[in-house]
């Protein structure tokens, strides 16, 4: 796929319905040769959307306006590229455990949880959330994550969970100002509701920082560095290696070879992502022509998902 056409799907797929500014921002890349030039110049990781955005919106330049966005990208260029060499997508959106949560909570309890692609560790917390399907509550707390749940009666409650760690490349630290300001350049304009969610889940996650219980948040690699950190899980709880929206960052050979492994590991693995990323036989239609991710436990596909956790359809 070319760069121009990344765009222009990232626009009609993700960006539709849910953020007008990206939504018209994406096709107007798509169409621009001068940023394209730019754009192409990047690694092809480097090169999506998200990245874009959030490095311009982190930098303090504008987004509403296609006009002015080409004009700040390729003013300030040499420092844009900079942000998008070092940075990456770390979307560490809480509403996902929304769509996580059913396969948790039906699991052995108690979890011991290691979420891959862990960012700040902000969906390390399920069993701290409360969340809405349709007039169902489950849970308490803050904050509340919504989800429009189809073909599935919701948990009772929430998960118990006693050991909590994470494998990241570049973790964040929810205590340092820099790592959550990036967190939040990269929530699309329009949702104010993600960024006071992205609050409240920072709050958690510091409140545990401040409790002297932190998650284990480790800087390695998938493949790597996960069966030293899986093997520190507490033997006589249910180790689940999770991750969510993850792994289209990840090389196909070595997306192959975390999925050997992961495997191979005691416990569950649950994954959560597009179906061109992990692949399944036989996956029905999805409920519309948006993108969604495929929820998938111990390679069975259970679910249709959307990106930041707002709806489930489940087929399993």
């Amino acid at each position: 796929m070319t760069t121009a056409e990344t765009y222009a799907e990232f626009g009609s797929r993700e960006a539709r319905g849910v953020s007008p500014t990206y939504e018209r921002l994406s096709q107007a890349v798509a169409r621009d040769d001068d940023l394209l030039t730019l754009l192409d110049g990047l690694p092809p990781a480097k090169r999506q959307p998200n990245l874009l955005f959030g490095v311009v919106r982190w930098l303090g330049g504008p987004v509403d306006d296609p006009a002015a966005f080409h004009d700040y990208v390729v003013t300030h260029w040499p420092a844009i590229e900079t942000q998008m060499l070092t940075r990456a997508t770390q979307t560490n959106e809480a509403g996902r455990c929304a769509v996580l949560l059913p396969v948790l909570a039906a699991l052995p309890q108690p979890l011991a949880l290691l979420e891959v692609g862990a960012s700040a560790g902000l969906c390390l917390y399920p069993d701290r959330y409360a969340y809405r399907y349709g007039d169902r509550q489950v849970g308490s707390g803050e904050p509340l994550l919504d989800c429009a749940a189809n073909g599935l009666v919701p948990p009772a409650g929430v998960p118990r969970v006693v050991w909590r760690a994470g494998l990241d490349l570049n973790p964040l630290d929810v205590t340092d100002s820099d790592d959550v300001s990036w967190l939040d350049a990269l929530i699309w304009p329009e949702q104010a509701h993600r960024r006071a969610r992205l609050r409240a889940a920072a709050a958690v996650a510091a409140a545990a920082v401040a409790a002297a219980d932190p998650p284990l948040l480790v800087r390695g690699d998938l493949v790597d560095d996960l069966p030293a950190l899986a093997a520190q899980a507490p033997t006589d709880a249910t180790l689940v290696v999770f991750h969510t929206s993850v792994l289209y960052q990840v090389p196909s050979p070595r997306r192959d070879a975390f999925v050997r492994l992961v495997g191979e590991l005691p416990g569950h693995w649950v994954a959560n992502e597009a179906p061109t990323v992990l692949r399944y036989d036989g996956l029905p239609t999805p409920p519309s022509d948006a993108l969604h991710n495929v929820l998938a436990l111990d390679g069975k596909p259970l679910a249709w998902t959307r990106g930041h956790g707002q709806a489930l359809t489940w087929f399993g």
